[in-house]
Parts: C-alpha cells; sequence; structure tokens
C-alpha cells in the first residue's frame, strides 16, 4: 500500500511541472497581434499577380535558359592585374581608352582576357 502510494506522489510530482508549464507554452504559440496584422497587411499590399504561381515559374524558367545561355556564349570578366602577360599564342595586347589601359584579349581561350589596372 505504502508502494502504491509513494509511486501515485511521484507521478503527481512528476507532472506537476508539466501541467503548470502547459499554459505558459500555450500562449507561447498564439501569435502576437502586431505578428498578426503585419501579416495581413503584407498580404492585402500584394498584388494578385504576385501571389499566383505562373510568374513565379515563369521566372524559373527564364533563369534556366539565361543559365543555359551562359554556359553555351560564356559571357566573362576580364582579370584585373597591375602587370599583364600573354598566357598563351593566342593572346594579343591591346592598349585601349586613350592608352590609358593595356588589355590582353585571347582567340584561343576566353579565360586568358586581362586588363591592367
Amino acid at each position: 500500500m505504502a508502494l502504491s502510494q509513494s509511486l501515485a506522489r511521484l507521478s503527481i510530482s512528476r507532472s506537476l511541472p508539466s501541467a503548470t508549464l502547459r499554459p505558459l507554452l500555450h500562449q507561447a504559440s498564439k501569435p502576437q497581434p502586431s505578428q498578426i496584422s503585419r501579416s495581413v497587411s503584407t498580404a492585402l499590399t500584394r498584388s494578385p499577380a504576385a501571389l499566383s504561381i505562373r510568374p513565379q515559374l515563369s521566372l524559373q524558367v527564364s533563369n534556366q535558359a539565361t543559365t543555359a545561355a551562359l554556359a553555351l556564349g560564356g559571357v566573362r570578366g576580364m582579370k584585373v592585374r597591375s602587370s599583364v602577360k600573354k598566357l598563351c599564342d593566342g593572346c594579343k595586347s591591346v592598349r585601349r581608352k586613350g592608352g590609358k589601359y593595356v588589355y590582353i584579349i585571347c582567340s584561343k581561350n576566353p579565360k586568358h582576357k586581362q586588363r591592367q589596372g
């Protein structure tokens, strides 16, 4: 009998903290009024076109198309170096913008493009 009473007290003492914390956790999960008004105002300011799915799909398709075009065509920048040098026999040096800059342009490898600056 004493064993069952001690087990009952133990189970009550273990359930007591969770019972006291349960209302606090319930209140913490409720959104605050400022969060509700912010989400409503955000939804109201968006246009119906921004809320639809189609523009997002077309945006994904156009991003894939531009990525494929860049991979095929290869729009690249130039390496900017303090001293430029020819890296292969296809590289040639060119002076542009009134002789202010020296460029290295390569007909064989576009990665060799350089600008002195």
